[in-house]
């Protein structure tokens, strides 16, 4: 996928009513993950997350799903977890479907965004891509 396709799905995926048990699935799947991927994750195969309603892509990104009002202490869950480390991931994110914060583990760089607004950083992600 190139940048313009993933900024329209990042963005078809914001515009949609938030569905806190896919959305993890369908932010990876707006970077080009493939639809065998996605079914391995959601089947527990893949998915390595040690965090309650987390999902863990090995040497990707770990996502979590949290309650209204959770994001930050979802997102350091997520940097502490042992999982994150072992499975080298690059990137945590932590969304209640209101709000969205993200981290860059390289770089140190963060985003905070309201959840419909995230589209606008969606060049942050772009390493998710390849």
């Amino acid at each position: 996928m190139n940048a313009v396709e993933i900024e329209e799905a990042i963005s078809n995926l914001a515009e949609q009513a938030f569905d806190a048990a896919s959305f993890p699935y369908a932010f990876l799947e707006a970077f080009g993950n493939k639809a065998t991927t996605i079914k391995r994750l959601q089947s527990g195969a893949t998915n390595a997350s040690d965090v309650e309603g987390g999902v863990l892509q090995r040497s990707n990104i770990h996502i979590a799903v949290c309650a209204e009002g959770e994001v930050t202490a979802s997102l350091n869950a997520l940097k502490a977890s042992p999982a994150t480390t072992k499975a080298k991931a690059k990137f945590i994110l932590a969304t209640d479907g209101i709000n969205l914060e993200a981290e860059d583990l390289a770089s140190g760089e963060t985003v905070a965004c309201d959840y419909k607004d995230f589209p606008n950083h969606f060049g942050f992600f772009l390493p998710l891509a390849g």
